[in-house]
């Protein structure tokens, strides 16, 4: 453990599966890796007295408010975890960084472009004052997407010709599901592909170092109405014996996109919330001139890798398991072969962050990386709107290749 005295007073707004995940993050960092700096769980915030109170004594909090201004407004937090619904982001962020506090901001970014924007050029304004963010993209840190990078980056592939990204679920497949904040545009922004669509855009240019520069998209609502949430259980409303009244379905069920990245390659994502049977697939497949790549998080622990310079007699996928301690953030857990899980990529999150701030660098993905992210969804959505036609990516000039 590291004997450095520095704290940082961690305050988190949202409780729910998010802030569950960081809250175990949070709990388990300072116990496996040396840090120049200590998380603090100080603060934990949420709208319900009750529920917020019993997540602060159930994920570890020293204490719970139920207004997320008083918790930026107080001196003793030096860190704000944002892991609400996306509607609430731009506004949390922005009071923060004003705030002079460090920001970590759950991904999407936001839910436009224009919101990204603000909270990119505020991270940029609060960057001359030592203040730091960063937006939560844990994919990035699962040790075998690390290890994938460094492939490609290594040379291993040669050229990159192709890349598929597929993020599929089935928890929506139900007609009678209730029409929850996640199926609602003015709370998150878009539906599949924002969920889980940003995750792929993000994962196949940090492997990459190539950004997707234009897309051609089709999405679709398979189910358009829904039952509206009783308040208590979650689950559709009945009235004296009569279902519920339903209500729209404003986001996407599905997205599908052909993409240009502007290395050269060729690129195709599918994000879906119906695809029954599949529960959390998400698979990368990066092909090259020299090699191929394919990470699925089914599989966190492994890669595919298929070196083409070898002999024709030799050729093939090779398994490789990603456990030993020479790889990405596995020297702080177990001996070669003990697998670790999703919880992890979280851990490994809160890692770089703690690093990044105590030492004063700038984490990543940063802000403006995100916001390069929200540029790609908002071209998808106006190709799927024009009826899949192409659109441009628009650049950007502060997103760093990372």
């Amino acid at each position: 453990m590291s004997t450095n005295d520095k704290e940082l007073r961690v305050g988190m707004v949202g409780y729910a599966f998010m802030g569950a995940a960081h809250s175990q993050a949070w709990r388990t960092v300072n116990r496996v890796f040396d840090l120049p700096a200590r998380a603090r769980m100080a603060l934990i915030c949420g709208r319900d007295t009750a529920k917020v109170a019993d997540a602060a004594d159930r994920l570890g909090w020293d204490a719970y408010t139920t207004d997320w201004r008083d918790l930026i407004n107080r001196d003793d937090i030096d860190v704000v975890d944002i892991c609400t619904p996306g509607d609430s982001h731009a506004e949390i962020a922005l009071a923060a960084l004003a705030a002079g506090k460090h920001v970590l901001c759950e991904k999407p970014l936001a839910n436009t472009v224009e919101e990204a924007r603000a909270m990119t050029a505020a991270a940029d304004t609060a960057r001359a004052a030592g203040v730091r963010s960063m937006c939560g993209f844990n994919y990035r840190r699962v040790p075998a997407v690390t290890m994938m990078r460094q492939l490609v980056a290594d040379g291993r592939l040669g050229v990159i010709r192709h890349v598929r990204a597929t993020y599929l679920q089935d928890w929506i497949v139900d007609p009678q599901f209730p029409l929850v904040w996640r199926l609602q545009k003015d709370r998150a922004g878009s539906g599949a592909l924002g969920d889980i669509g940003a995750h792929i855009i993000d994962l196949t240019q940090y492997v990459t170092g190539q950004r997707i520069s234009g897309v051609s998209a089709v999405t679709e609502t398979f189910v358009k109405e829904r039952p509206l949430p009783a308040e208590s259980s979650g689950l559709a409303a009945t009235v004296d014996g009569q279902t519920a009244p339903t209500g729209t379905v404003t986001v996407d069920d599905a997205a599908v996109f052909v993409a240009r990245l502007d290395g050269g390659a060729l690129a195709t994502y599918e994000a879906s919330r119906f695809a029954t049977g599949r529960k959390n697939a998400l698979r990368v497949e990066i092909n090259g001139s020299l090699g191929s790549v394919v990470f699925d998080l089914e599989r966190l622990n492994e890669l595919e890798f298929y070196d083409a310079t070898r002999p024709t007699t030799e050729q093939g996928f090779s398994r490789i398991l990603v456990t030993e301690g020479e790889h990405p953030y596995m020297s702080a857990w177990w001996p070669p072969g003990h697998i670790i899980g999703y919880e992890h990529s979280f851990t490994h999150e809160m890692r770089d962050f703690i690093e990044a701030v105590a030492t004063g660098v700038d984490p990543t993905p940063s802000f403006a990386d995100a916001l390069q992210v929200q540029l790609v969804l908002d071209a998808v959505a106006r190709s799927a709107e024009l009826g899949s036609s192409w659109a441009e990516v628009e650049p950007t000039l502060t997103a760093a290749r990372v």
